[in-house]
């Protein structure tokens, strides 16, 4: 893999500048290909980035063009400083029009003496789209305590995100390290659904060079005097697990200080009991055969998920013996729906319930029922 040479010097900034008095950019990377898949139509639409600001509120704005409404923001600032002092992050117009989209904390980490913190917002709304003249450039800003240094923020806006945070927003996590030489560096792996974004950014106090993840996308790069940072993006097809790795090439000496964060938008596929388990006796097959269906964040039924599943007891029921289960335990699902035909239970109790898994797929638990008289 052919090594990326840092940018040293200024601040590189794909997008022009709508709010920030920083420095200018000197270069442009040119805007990857949009990915979408045909089963969401998940895009990156829009990004922006600015570097080497030192205010109490750092921002920029997505010129020249807004995204679309209905989008999901995803907002990384960075800093230098060891604590989290962002009080809020605010959206707003060029002219100082508030706008008003809710931004949630999704991963904060510090080390080396810098910080960075990314937010999400999903479905933001209240601003011209497309935005007619440069008083009307969406702007998103963090809002700290105090004055901060050697500050910016790199944005990006995707279009077919779930519209609920709470049902767009899935798993996600952050790592912290320090490293000399040719380093690899991740957040650790995180679980995907079909269709899924899986965003991912690092940032290093170092001019170094690095080599991207494999099989993830650019988004957006910085880099000036004092940090490096890179944005990355996959859109999944199938569940199972993302694990973001760059190589860093580090001075090697002294070590340097590198941050990454992970986020999925659209999250894993999850379960659900379409046949609950019913009451029956000791060692009878339950009747009629237990079934789950994978879902997708809206709900449907994911016809292409034929993968394997696994069940087993969650809460026990035996009160003196604790019941085993028996059956075929593992089957594969057909169209989304996996069958369980032949299982069951050799000791009474009442409570017993069963809990599904498969990698990559959000596990679900049945409702209580019981083993003995009915």
């Amino acid at each position: 893999m052919l090594r990326r040479a840092a940018l040293i010097g200024a601040a590189l900034v794909l997008t022009a500048c709508s709010e920030s008095v920083g420095p200018p950019p000197e270069a442009a990377i040119p805007r990857p290909p949009s990915f979408a898949t045909a089963a969401t139509g998940l895009t990156l639409d829009q990004y922006a980035a600015v570097q080497g600001e030192r205010y109490a509120e750092v921002g920029q704005g997505f010129n020249p063009t807004n995204p679309h409404l209905g989008d999901a923001i995803i907002a990384t600032f960075f800093w230098r400083g060891t604590t989290n002092t962002i009080t809020k992050v605010v959206d707003h117009l060029a002219d100082g029009t508030p706008v008003g989209n809710s931004y949630a904390l999704v991963e904060y980490v510090t080390a080396g003496g810098f910080s960075m913190a990314t937010y999400v917002a999903t479905n933001v709304q209240n601003f011209p789209d497309p935005n007619p003249n440069p008083e009307s450039v969406l702007n998103v800003d963090a809002i700290f305590a105090d004055t901060v240094s050697d500050a910016g923020v790199v944005l990006s806006a995707w279009t077919g995100v779930n519209v609920v945070t709470a049902q767009g927003l899935g798993a996600h996590r952050a790592a912290t390290g320090s490293g000399a030489g040719i380093t690899t560096v991740g957040p650790g792996s995180i679980a995907v659904g079909p269709g899924a974004l899986a965003y991912a950014v690092t940032m290093a106090h170092s001019l170094a060079g690095r080599d991207p993840p494999q099989g993830f996308n650019p988004v957006i790069a910085v880099s000036d005097t004092v940090l490096a940072l890179e944005a990355n993006y996959a859109v999944q097809t199938a569940p199972g697990s993302v694990d973001p790795q760059w190589t860093w090439h580090f001075a090697d000496s002294p070590p340097s200080a590198w941050l990454t964060t992970v986020l999925a938008l659209n999250p894993p596929l999850h379960f659900e009991f379409i046949i609950e388990p019913s009451t029956t006796l000791p060692t009878r097959p339950i009747e009629p055969a237990v079934q789950v269906m994978a879902l997708d964040a809206d709900g449907n039924r994911v016809t292409s998920f034929n993968g394997t599943v696994t069940i087993a007891i969650g809460q026990n029921g035996g009160p003196v013996m604790r019941g085993t289960l028996s059956g075929r335990k593992t089957v594969t699902a057909v169209d989304g729906v996996a069958t369980f035909s032949d299982l069951s239970i050799d000791q009474m109790g009442n409570g017993y319930t069963l809990i599904v898994n498969s990698a990559g797929i959000t596990s679900a638990e049945s409702a209580t029922f019981n083993i003995g008289a009915f």
